[in-house]
């Protein structure tokens, strides 16, 4: 078992990718030659296991694995391992007598929702433990017989809050968008913003995009611009008003296509001045003709939305295929629309939809400054 693989450095002594490489093909690995010790070994008859939190690892040492993909725990699924096997553990451990360490479930889900954020229960087990200590002090100081811990009082045992738990807009806004995105450590709500300020039609991004989360907004821009009468916006507004989008947590980088569709909606809500329904989240790639591609990460996603109160998603018509995987109580607890294009979006997500307007060529060069139209213009009507 080679654990963390994703981990392996290189430096002056050698790069163990390299000779991993050796180690791991089928073809080469019966006369595998240790440089140190000068000896042949044969590994053919070995099975190796990897572990990596990420699959960023070099491409020729990737494609000599199979990979398996081990999806984290559920909210649901850690609340069930923390009261099976985690909390009489530490009980055990620290020498708690029964009846004298309670930690309730509403206390435990608190626990798990503010104070931990990761896929396993690795950072959970320390913070039952921290709980378990800081019991047995109290019970040994003669303060209580013995401890019983709510979310009322988890703060004074745990300490302040260390993660914000992932909850929907209150109120429909111009322009606010919740989007999904997908972590290492589970899924995350993801709010998109944006607001129109005087300028020259150009589009300013901030909170820390990657370059293919900047191309995703560009395209969705683009986009935009091409339907704009479609969606009740008139072309010559891009020649007066700039538009700024920014996501959240800046010092968070963010990265990834799937938030094409909540791209577009935002810049159709703020260019329309249309509020969007704060109980819909979305997630999909959006191309130039308007489709929504399939996106990775749904479980995950889903949950994240389920967590934070969502009541509609709205995914890919692609992943449709991918539910069968979802379980059921995630699915009962959403109203999951697949869609294939972003006006089935913008019908569910906005509280409105705009209404198309006609633009010809003649308002075009009308809307323009200092340029007359004759009686011979051209007038070609957008629809």
């Amino acid at each position: 078992l080679l654990d963390e693989i994703d981990k392996l450095g290189q430096d002056f002594r050698g790069d163990p990718a390299s000779a991993l490489l050796e180690v791991l093909d089928p073809e080469q690995n019966a006369k595998f030659q240790d440089h140190y010790l000068e000896l042949d070994y044969d590994l053919s008859d070995i099975m190796f296991v990897t572990t990596a939190n990420s699959l960023n690892l070099p491409q020729p040492l990737l494609d000599r694995m199979e990979i398996i993909r081990l999806e984290g725990y559920t909210e649901d699924e850690k609340l069930e391992i923390a009261q099976r096997h985690l909390i009489p553990k530490q009980v055990q451990q620290h020498g708690l007598k029964k009846g004298e360490f309670t930690l309730t479930e509403d206390g435990l889900r608190d626990l798990i929702r503010y104070y931990t954020r990761e896929a396993g229960v690795r950072t959970l087990e320390r913070e039952i433990a921290r709980l378990a200590r800081k019991s047995l002090r109290k019970i040994l100081e003669k303060q209580a017989k013995s401890v019983t811990i709510t979310p009322e009082n988890l703060g004074d045992f745990a300490g302040v809050r260390k993660f914000k738990h992932g909850m929907s807009e209150e109120e429909a806004q111009v322009g606010a968008v919740t989007g999904l995105a997908w972590t290492e450590v589970g899924g995350e709500l993801l709010t998109i913003e944006s607001v129109t300020t005087p300028g020259k039609g150009e589009i300013k991004t901030t909170g820390k995009l990657g370059e293919v989360m900047t191309e995703s907004v560009a395209a969705a821009f683009s986009f935009v611009k091409a339907r704009a009468p479609a969606y009740g916006i008139k072309p010559s507004l891009f020649q007066r008003r700039n538009i700024h989008i920014h996501l959240p947590e800046g010092a968070v980088p963010k990265d990834g296509p799937s938030a094409g569709v909540g791209m577009v909606t935002s810049i159709v809500s703020s260019l329309t001045g249309i509020a969007v329904r704060p109980d819909v989240a979305m997630t999909g790639e959006v191309t130039l003709r308007g489709r929504v591609l399939a996106i990775g990460g749904l479980k995950e996603k889903l949950l994240a939305a389920l967590r934070g109160g969502i009541k509609t998603v709205l995914i890919p018509e692609e992943n449709v295929k991918d539910l069968a995987e979802i379980p059921e109580n995630i699915k009962q607890g959403l109203e999951i629309v697949p869609v294939a294009h972003v006006d089935a979006v913008l019908e569910r997500a906005l509280v409105s939809m705009p209404v198309a307007i006609e633009w010809s060529e003649a308002d075009d060069l009308a809307s323009q400054p200092g340029v007359t139209v004759g009686e011979g213009a051209a007038a070609t009507t957008a629809h």
